[in-house]
């Protein structure tokens, strides 16, 4: 028997990849912003209702960082509101939810990699409208899945990744910040976990899911230019230099660590983590056979 599903917040770089990965057994639909507002009960109800799944991933969120600062009650709806009233509805509907969070629940005075029990203190707007996203969610639907992820980047809409590519492109030189230190995560590998995850209806709380590794921005443009030029996707190398996060002040302040710990995930999803730079070379290749080079 089919497992039907049902994808929110589709056109985003998750949402996209979750169509594109949908395993065997599985009936997918798939929702964007513009067709669900999630924070509109009345709409929630009459989508679960009209699709009838089994399971509701939610993908949909508002991402936009430094302009979370000043467009709080955005930010809220997006990322508070809106899982809350989902999960709400879910719950009336028995329908199961996986929820995906941030690294950013964290402030990033760690040495270590955050287990999903760390204590969580968000820096800023953007990290605390997501920790409010997680606490409705659990709150409605204790036996709910949340999947903490950062550092997110695809083939599809913008990210890190396609950015340094227009830039490694057009100058010389780059400055990029290295006392941040994260993990990138290609979002087609997150989807890849998200849909184990579903095939494991007795999976509920906070699990983390990044790719393997460490390395800060810097590491990773390096990482992107020197893929790049392999790939094919930059004519030439260029040169990176590493600043400090001081002296490229932005809005939002951002964890300095946010490095994830995967084992429970790695255990329970029955998933081997795959080491960031392989990730990437190969979110490239996927870029360059869909002609976005």
């Amino acid at each position: 028997m089919k497992q039907n599903v049902l994808v929110v917040g589709a056109g985003g770089q998750l949402g996209r990849e979750l169509q594109r990965t949908v395993p065997p057994g599985v009936d997918c639909a798939a929702v964007t912003r513009a067709q669900l507002d999630i924070a509109d009960a009345t709409a929630v109800d009459a989508c679960l209702q009209s699709i009838a799944p089994q399971l509701v991933i939610n993908a949909a969120a508002y991402t936009a960082v430094d302009k979370a600062e000043s467009e709080r009650e955005a930010a809220n709806r997006g990322n508070a509101e809106g899982p809350g009233v989902l999960a709400e509805a879910c719950a009336r509907q028995g329908i199961r939810l996986s929820h995906v969070s941030t690294d950013f629940v964290f402030d990033g005075n760690a040495s270590t990699p955050y287990r999903p029990d760390a204590t969580t203190s968000p820096l800023g707007e953007y990290g605390h409208s997501k920790l409010a996203g997680e606490e409705a969610v659990l709150r409605a639907q204790p036996e709910a899945l949340v999947v903490r992820t950062g550092w997110v980047y695809s083939s599809f809409g913008g990210n890190f990744v396609k950015t340094m590519l227009r830039l490694m492109g057009e100058r010389d030189e780059l400055g990029v910040v290295c006392d941040q230190v994260g993990t990138p995560t290609w979002a087609n590998g997150l989807a890849t976990a998200l849909w184990a995850a579903a095939a494991k209806p007795d999976l509920a709380g906070i699990y983390h899911w990044s790719d393997a590794g460490v390395c800060s921005w810097y590491d990773f443009a390096v990482a992107i230019c020197e893929e790049g030029v392999c790939s094919g996707l930059l004519p030439a190398a260029i040169s990176i230099k590493p600043i400090l996060a001081s002296a490229y002040p932005t809005p939002a302040r951002r964890p300095s660590y946010s490095v994830l710990d995967k084992t429970s995930s790695w255990r329970d999803f029955e998933l081997e983590g795959v080491h960031w730079r392989e990730q990437l070379r190969t979110m490239l290749n996927d870029l360059k056979e869909m002609g976005n080079g």
